[in-house]
């Protein structure tokens, strides 16, 4: 596996084996991102998605990840925050 300088953590670590999206935005990624970053990413991601209770399969759900991931990914912005102040208080 390829190794890169990943412009996210500055280290030297594995290259993703191919890009995560078919786009340009994924070519992007598989250039510039290491495998480690990416799987945090992915965690962050799923952490999104449960937070907000997002339906991946509707537009602006997946317009908000894509620009929390630009965000996340090379620090284009500032990604969403999630608040874990009510962590383990909810009770159903």
């Amino acid at each position: 596996m390829a190794e890169i300088r990943c412009v996210r953590c500055g280290q030297t670590n594995p290259q993703l084996e191919r890009p995560p999206l078919r786009t340009e935005l994924g070519e992007r990624i598989h250039r510039e991102i290491c495998q480690r970053c990416w799987d945090q990413w992915l965690r962050y991601q799923t952490a999104l998605i449960n937070h907000y209770g997002l339906d991946v399969r509707e537009r602006p759900a997946r317009d908000f990840l894509t620009t929390n991931m630009e965000a996340f990914l090379f620090r284009s912005g500032q990604p969403e925050q999630i608040d874990t102040s009510q962590q383990g208080t909810v009770r159903w």
